[in-house]
């Protein structure tokens, strides 16, 4: 098969069954266990590792009647947003083979966009799935915390960790939902959004071109636009790290002391960097996020769901020497909805004017309403055709 953006780390081949998902050819983030082969995170330390059994998420996908045929390149140990510092070498965006194609789930992005799956797998922490379906102009879907078992999938942060789908639709990633969480509930009804809550701290500093195609989103959803703060909000990037940085130095810390060369360079600092937060700075992140979910959950209670860009810049160019900083900038955005309890689903709207890169915006609504999540993506998606769009690997 034809993997022009070097979106797959190992090709599979599990031949499709009976289901509701049957036909549909899925890829798996290689931090998700798939057993008769490799599954490396995307680094040298797991280079021979073979899982004993598949992770749980792609026992039921496969049981679903879909065909697995890749596991899909990633940052190092699921750390980063670029994509850059995976030990299989770099995956690039289909629409722009000189831009970063979004992490950390960048192969899952990239391998739907490029046509090599229909369905792909990604894990979201503080961004990882949202962020490469936008960078690629897919459809992506962080869902409530705890709803899709994490069962043989390696770790970042277990207090914000999460598994979900990406695909070119709202209903094929709203059909993959179903079958993740073992619903057996009929899609939604295409339903736009009454009321649409803007969170204004957030909304300072977004390129004019990004904001541009949001505004054309807005307008086509035709809701009413409601500004709301949320206390708070600001600090979640700042919490997101101590979770996650606190997190990766323990996980990591045999191989951080014992073989540090061995991680890429760009995952050996950001490891590195929870060595030093301590106990105490961990359990005081840990009640601010419950303070911060307790703001979120107040602030739509009186709007149906909250919207946001993805990212606040145009997709980036490849920049090995520059990424920590590029980090920093593409998941202000992502981090606040990583610390709600409930789903954010990432929708592709439009292409940058000067660009022409995709720009995707954030719908997040409250815990276990994945369905409102889905119920206004479909209905955009039958009056836009910006996801019928193909890159120029996919043409």
């Amino acid at each position: 098969m034809d993997d022009p953006v070097n979106a797959v780390i190992r090709w599979v081949d599990r031949p499709a069954g009976d289901g509701p998902l049957a036909g549909v050819r899925v890829g798996v983030k290689d931090n998700v266990d798939v057993a008769g082969g490799p599954t490396t995170c995307g680094s040298a330390f797991f280079a021979d590792r073979v899982p004993a059994e598949d992770a749980e998420v792609v026992r039921r996908l496969t049981s679903a009647g879909a065909s697995l045929v890749a596991t899909l390149n990633l940052s190092e140990f699921a750390v980063g947003v670029t994509n850059q510092n995976s030990a299989a070498g770099p995956c690039a965006n289909p629409w722009d083979l000189d831009r970063i194609p979004g992490g950390s789930s960048g192969g899952s992005g990239a391998a739907v966009a490029a046509g090599v799956v229909d369905l792909a797998l990604g894990t979201d922490t503080g961004g990882s799935i949202r962020l490469p379906a936008s960078c690629c102009g897919v459809v992506g879907l962080r869902p409530t915390h705890g709803s899709i078992p994490l069962d043989g999938v390696f770790p970042v942060c277990d207090d914000v960790d999460t598994v979900g789908p990406l695909a070119r639709t709202v209903d094929l990633v709203a059909r993959a939902q179903r079958v993740l969480t073992g619903s057996t509930a009929g899609l939604p009804v295409p339903t736009a959004p009454r009321r649409i809550g803007i969170p204004v701290q957030l909304m300072t500093d977004v390129d004019p071109g990004v904001q541009a195609v949001v505004d054309a989103a807005l307008a086509a959803f035709g809701a009413e636009v409601v500004p709301v703060e949320v206390e708070g909000l600001l600090d979640a990037q700042d919490i997101v790290y101590t979770l996650v940085y606190a997190d990766l130095a323990r996980i990591h810390a045999t191989r951080l002391a014992e073989e540090p060369d061995r991680f890429h360079p760009d995952s050996l600092v950001r490891i590195g960097l929870g060595r030093d937060i301590t106990a105490a700075q961990r359990a005081e992140a840990v009640e601010a996020r419950r303070v911060l979910q307790g703001q979120i959950s107040a602030a739509l209670d009186d709007v149906d769901l909250l919207l946001t860009p993805t990212m606040p810049v145009d997709v980036p160019r490849r920049d090995p020497d520059d990424v920590l900083r590029v980090s920093r900038r593409l998941g202000q955005l992502t981090y606040p909805w990583s610390l709600h309890a409930g789903p954010t689903l990432a929708l592709p709207v439009g292409f940058h004017p000067v660009s022409g890169m995709p720009v995707g915006v954030q719908l997040t609504a409250p815990e276990d309403a994945e369905d409102v999540l889905f119920a206004a993506g479909l209905w955009f998606q039958q009056r836009t055709d910006h996801h019928t769009r193909r890159p120029p690997t996919n043409r």
